[in-house]
């Protein structure tokens, strides 16, 4: 048995380690977009190349994506706050994708426009991990932009952005 814990400590302590910001996108069954802004991004093995996330078990957007088989990873610019917070919060008139002009990965999986790099994944597994799952993506294929904009990260509860010297 565990004891009492303070979450808000938690994440208050975590949040002063900075974390990327991606939107995961896909395809619904319907062949609806969908995605949804993830904070906990890692690249996990070179051989084979494998990446992974950390989505909250609450999502209602990542049951949707599942049934396509595959995800892609947008890397967002320090710019791109406004596509951040419309794929942080959840959805309820399906509006996400209204007014951007997406392109399509290899897999047919959204690429939102303006961001760093794309990465085009199979999902490997999907593993429960309390209170969210880990989702573990085989990376088919990748492309980087030629931007010389900051990334974003989150740090200490806000949206900003981290450049190389």
């Amino acid at each position: 048995m565990y004891a009492a814990f303070d979450s808000i400590h938690f994440r208050h302590v975590l949040g002063h380690l900075p974390t990327g910001v991606v939107v995961v996108t896909g395809v619904s069954a319907e062949g609806e977009p969908a995605g949804v802004t993830i904070g906990s991004f890692a690249s996990v093995s070179l051989d084979p190349p494998l990446v992974g996330f950390f989505q909250g078990t609450n999502s209602r957007t990542w049951p949707l994506i599942v049934p396509s088989g595959s995800f892609c990873v947008n890397v967002l610019a320090q710019s791109q706050e406004e596509l951040c917070w419309r794929f942080a919060k959840e959805a309820t008139d399906g509006g996400r994708f209204d007014e951007i002009d997406y392109t399509l990965s290899p897999n047919g999986s959204p690429v939102l426009p303006g961001v760093l790099a794309w990465i085009d994944c199979s999902i490997e597994s999907v593993t429960p991990a309390g209170d969210h799952i880990f989702v573990l993506g085989r990376v088919s294929d990748l492309h980087t932009t030629e931007s010389h904009e900051s990334a974003m990260v989150f740090f200490k509860g806000k949206v900003v952005g981290v450049t190389a010297h």
